[in-house]
């Protein structure tokens, strides 16, 4: 493992020594087409500023990156306000209107790539690389969920009386409060939005502090083009105005808001978004904790809620596995994105008989492999940690290890800033702290178990339950571990799970309800029986 930096130069090592120029420095200005770098607030198709101003920061170097709109309880329920007019008109729009929109939104994304990317690289941190990947893999769910609007079908039940008839109506449920984390700051507002404008929710998105410059860019992005293409729609559909059409190329004004904030003004904002009664349905990406409080303060309202809470994922070897494909497995789960997704394996699990084969070949993985350094550098894999506390909470993790018996194989430390080195555990028990909680971090603790039934009950114990992975050729024993493991999503012989067209989602507190599939628009949609009675035999 090193620090990627351009030959000749130590402009990535501003990380290690402190105190390199200003002009060094210069070389990570974040250099984005203008349009795209959006700071105010968006309500009702219009830019809005807020009272005051947050900083956005890049976790490589702690350079300001822009001032963003600070909104709080006022600006919030301005959003509301503005979703819930939109929405007895986007309600009214064709399944094939709504599809035809986001498909537009999609072209539109996949259209500025490079640049969205960029976004995230510079507010979030991840390389380039999985920058890139994250903008096609938040296109992909506007290109689904645009398929999967002209797909939700009702029911015609056979009716026990010849003079009823059975109907079963899907009907969006209103405005949906969209509440995303900062490690997909894009693909999670997608994964949402994308599910309900489809089923004709509008939508107010509060974005991570941390990352709101993506979500404001979708804003923008969502505005950019011609909207030739669409002015006969205008002209045809009076839901839509020939102008909001022709300026802003599709969604309408109010249908999708985003309203920013700082770390000290989101728990005011989230109490708008969850207790006002206009808001019918809360979907929220983040820690359990957190899920927990929002879903108290949208009890009083009766409010639909789908929760993607916090993983403690297994990571399991048998003695059967083809031990090269699961290192290669463990690499791609745990390190994207320096082990900061909610599906990260965060327990590595390995049978005595492959134990040792499986930590020497990681081991050479890792310094193979790995690279860190500021994002935009072409060869970085590892970017930083989003900010201090997530470095904290890793040497917390790695010291407790050591002081009941663990070893440092490879790594161990944390650099400056937010940077830890990527780090691999041996002789890991189940009583070390980084086996009790979530990781979030570049760290790999490995524990030796001896039977199935050892590494099912260490997998089981959690009471979260996101996803579980594990490696095995034996087809019998793939059959009752996937059965066997309580998580809502099992890798197989796989380190990558996600794909628009699987649900994605978990049991116990890892969460309520899946996103993604056809299964996600279901999510946005209440059922509605309507019985057709006094008809003639």
């Amino acid at each position: 493992m090193s620090f990627a930096c351009k030959p000749g130069t130590r402009r990535c090592l501003r990380q290690l020594v402190p105190g390199l120029s200003a002009a060094m420095l210069r070389h990570y200005s974040l250099e984005v087409a203008s349009p795209l770098l959006r700071t105010q607030s968006y309500v009702d198709g219009r830019w809005v500023s807020a009272p005051s101003v947050f900083p956005v920061l890049d976790p490589a170097t702690g350079q300001e990156l822009a001032r963003v709109s600070d909104c709080g309880p006022t600006e919030a329920k301005l959003a509301v306000d503005a979703a819930h007019r939109a929405f007895d008109s986007w309600k009214q729009s064709t399944a094939k209107e709504r599809s035809n929109l986001l498909r537009r939104w999609f072209d539109l994304l996949t259209l500025h790539k490079e640049d969205l990317a960029k976004l995230i690289t510079f507010e979030c941190g991840k390389p380039l690389r999985e920058s890139l990947g994250e903008v096609m893999y938040s296109a992909s769910f506007l290109e689904w969920f645009s398929e999967e609007a002209r797909r939700v079908y009702g029911d015609i039940v056979p009716s026990p009386n010849k003079d009823r008839k059975v109907l079963i109506l899907k009907q969006p449920v209103g405005v949906a409060s969209i509440i995303t984390p900062w490690n997909f700051p894009s693909a999670m507002i997608t994964r949402k939005v994308g599910a309900a404008l489809a089923a004709g929710c509008t939508v107010v998105v509060k974005p991570a502090e941390d990352t709101p410059l993506s979500a404001l860019a979708l804003a923008e992005v969502r505005g950019r083009g011609s909207g030739d293409a669409l002015r006969s729609t205008a002209r045809t559909h009076s839901w839509l105005s020939f102008p909001q059409l022709a300026e802003q190329a599709g969604i309408p004004a109010g249908v999708f808001n985003v309203v920013p904030s700082s770390r000290e003004n989101t728990p005011a904002v989230g109490k708008v978004l969850c207790s006002d009664p206009q808001v019918a349905k809360i979907s929220f990406t983040g820690s359990t904790a957190t899920g927990k409080l929002l879903l108290r303060m949208a009890a009083d309202t009766v409010k639909k809620a789908s929760m993607e809470l916090g993983g403690h994922a297994p990571f399991i070897v048998f003695d059967s596995a083809d031990v090269d494909a699961a290192v290669g497995g463990a690499m791609a789960s745990k390190f994207r994105n320096s082990g900061q997704t909610c599906v990260c394996s965060n327990r590595f699990l390995v049978q005595s008989g492959v134990y040792q084969r499986f930590v020497d070949k990681l081991g050479k993985a890792m310094d193979e492999q790995l690279r860190l350094g500021h994002g935009s550098e072409p060869e970085t894999t590892q970017g930083p940690l989003i900010n201090s506390r997530a470095a904290e909470k890793v040497v917390e993790q790695v010291s407790d290890a050591v002081s009941r018996g663990a070893k440092v194989l490879r790594g161990g430390k944390r650099l400056h800033g937010s940077f830890v080195e990527p780090t691999l555990l041996a002789d890991v028990t189940t009583d070390m702290l980084c086996t009790r909680e979530e990781t979030f971090g570049p760290l790999v603790p490995v524990i030796r178990f001896d039977t199935e039934e050892e590494a099912l009950a260490i997998a089981n114990v959690a009471n979260v339950g996101l996803a579980g992975y594990f490696y095995s050729q034996d087809v019998a024993q793939i059959w009752r571990v996937s059965e066997a493991l309580d998580v809502g999503m099992v890798g197989v012989n796989e380190g990558l799970l996600s794909t628009p067209e699987a649900p994605f989602g978990g049991v116990k507190q890892s969460g309520l309800g899946s996103e993604g599939s056809k299964y996600g628009i279901n999510e946005y949609l209440h059922l509605k029986y309507m019985c057709l009675g006094s008809l003639k035999p």
